[in-house]
């Protein structure tokens, strides 16, 4: 019967499973929405500010965050390679990322849920 118990809930994080209040929601979507407008200085505006505070926002900001300097090398790199005009796919590419997978992330935050990008370097832990 423990093992039943211990396995339901594997590694479970204090206040994961609590709703986060309305402003956390509110929060946690602008830091993916200010990552597609501001690239990474919306995100880390926010995640200093709430990284302490509240667990839901410090996610989402982290996550952002990580994202965004993410999108920013692949920037970097495109505009190396665009003398190889490669580079031009690779900025096309990651700007098409950055806004499809802002806009999952926003959903996903409004909805509680906590979102982690599938393509995104984690620099900020």
């Amino acid at each position: 019967m423990d093992q039943n118990m211990e396995g339901q809930n594997p590694a479970a994080a204090p206040n994961e499973s609590a709703t986060p209040s309305k402003d956390a929601l509110n929060l946690a979507v602008l830091c993916h929405v200010l990552g597609f407008f501001t690239s990474f200085l919306g995100p880390l505006i926010l995640w200093l500010m709430k990284k302490d505070g509240d667990a839901y926002v410090e996610h989402h900001g982290r996550e952002a965050l990580n994202f965004q300097i993410t999108l920013l090398i692949a920037y970097l790199v495109g505009g190396i390679l665009s003398f190889v005009c490669i580079g031009f796919v690779i900025i096309a590419a990651a700007w098409i990322a950055d806004i499809v997978f802002s806009i999952l992330a926003a959903v996903a935050a409004s909805k509680g849920q906590r979102y982690q990008y599938p393509v995104s370097l984690r620099l900020i832990k």
